[in-house]
């Protein structure tokens, strides 16, 4: 068993461990056992409040998804959702020769979305959006662009003496979200690679890129996000996955 199997199932093994948790807390102490609220009336709107975490996370998937294939691969696979929705819907009316009735009819529906707008939801042939910025481009504030990573760019960009500062993000990442809209967006940090006239180079991991793949198993890491900072006749300097403003200023001032 390899290393990253092992990390794995400490994952999951801590997962199993935290939902059975406040089980044995209350097995094991009874007054824990008695102030936990009664079964009422109030477990069913628990249970329908809990379903818009869900539906946040379905807005989430959908856009990782039009990241990969596009608005069309969006909008079908919102299409196979309402599709699911009637589906379900139509078994649960009253009277069962309706609920037959609509039943089958939602069915032949579904699998007829399925099997014409099925593959166009796995069809990854959209362009990446956010990729980065094309070279020569220009922005109204004057803030360093970013433009894509690619296999060599950041070697000749050192041996012509420019540093260079790798973002190795995924649409599906959240943690590379929330850092790139607030550590990376910030603007005393963009102030700061604009004076040491750092080049900005974003690898996108969405599809899982070969060439990013062999990049990041280079650096010693198996997934995203990575943030490195290449400087001129010195080592690479790996930053932490969660970034924070002091911690990337700092590692710029050494420059």
């Amino acid at each position: 068993v390899d290393h990253q199997s092992y990390q794995a199932l400490a994952v999951f093994a801590a997962i199993g461990f935290g939902l059975a948790l406040p089980y044995l807390v209350a097995a094991l102490s009874p007054a824990v056992a008695r102030a936990l609220p009664r079964p009422g009336a109030w477990m069913n709107t628990f249970r329908h409040l809990m379903a818009f975490p869900m539906f946040a996370t379905v807005v989430w998937l959908v856009w990782v998804l039009g990241q990969q294939s596009g608005i069309d691969g969006a909008a079908a696979l919102l299409a196979l959702l309402v599709a699911l929705a009637f589906a379900i819907w139509a078994f649960t009316l009253a009277t069962p020769r309706t609920r037959w009735s609509f039943g089958l009819v939602s069915l032949a529906l579904l699998a007829w979305l399925a099997a014409s707008l099925g593959p166009r939801v796995g069809q990854l042939d959209a362009p990446l959006a956010d990729a980065g910025t094309p070279a020569g481009a220009s922005t109204a504030s004057g803030a360093p662009q970013w433009q894509p990573w690619a296999p060599g760019k950041v070697e000749q960009l050192l041996a012509a003496g420019q540093p260079v500062f790798v973002d190795f993000t995924a649409a599906w990442c959240v943690t590379c979200q929330y850092n790139k809209k607030t550590t990376l967006a910030h603007a005393d940090v963009l102030a700061d690679m604009k004076a040491k006239k750092v080049q900005l180079l974003r690898a996108d991991w969405t599809r899982r890129d070969p060439a990013i793949t062999a990049e990041l198993a280079r650096l010693g890491r198996s997934g995203v996000p990575v943030y490195v900072l290449h400087q001129p006749g010195k080592p690479p300097v790996v930053l932490s996955e969660l970034l924070s403003v002091d911690e990337v200023r700092a590692a710029l001032a050494k420059l």
